[in-house]
C-alpha cells in the first residue's frame, strides 16, 4: 500500500463530513467500551457527533483499514483529546446511499501515533 498523505486524509475527511451532513452518522452503541466512555466522560450524543465532525488531518492515526468483518468501506482511525482523555475514533464512509459509521469512540487503550501532528 502506498504511503498515506495529508491530501489522502483530507480527501477522506471531506467526503466523510459531506456524506454525514446528508445521511448522518450511525454510532455503534452496541459496544460496551463506547458507551462506558460516554458515561465516564459525560459526553452527550450531540457532543460525540461534534467531536467526530471536528476531526482534522492532524488527528489521523491509521488507515485506510480494510473492513474484513462487514466487507464495508475502509475504516480510518483518528485520535482526539477530550478533557485530558485521549479518544480512539474509528470511522467509515459506510455503504453508498447510507449513513457514515462511527465504529469506535472510546478511550484509547494505548498511546496513539499521529504522523501529521507537529512535534
Amino acid at each position: 500500500m502506498a504511503e498515506i498523505t495529508l491530501y489522502d486524509v483530507n480527501k477522506f475527511l471531506d467526503n466523510f463530513k459531506v456524506k454525514a451532513s446528508i445521511f448522518g452518522i450511525k454510532f455503534r452503541n452496541d459496544r460496551g467500551k463506547n458507551i462506558d466512555t460516554l458515561f465516564r466522560l459525560g459526553i452527550s450524543a450531540k457532543i460525540r457527533e461534534r467531536i467526530v465532525l471536528s476531526l482534522e488531518d492532524v488527528d489521523y492515526c491509521d488507515g485506510p483499514i480494510l473492513d474484513t468483518l462487514n466487507k464495508g468501506a475502509d475504516m480510518w482511525v483518528f485520535g482526539k483529546d477530550y478533557s485530558g482523555c485521549e479518544l480512539y475514533i474509528k470511522i467509515s464512509l459506510g455503504e453508498e446511499g447510507e449513513k457514515t459509521i462511527c465504529i469506535s469512540f472510546h478511550e484509547a487503550e494505548r498511546p496513539l501515533n499521529y504522523p501529521f501532528k507537529p512535534k
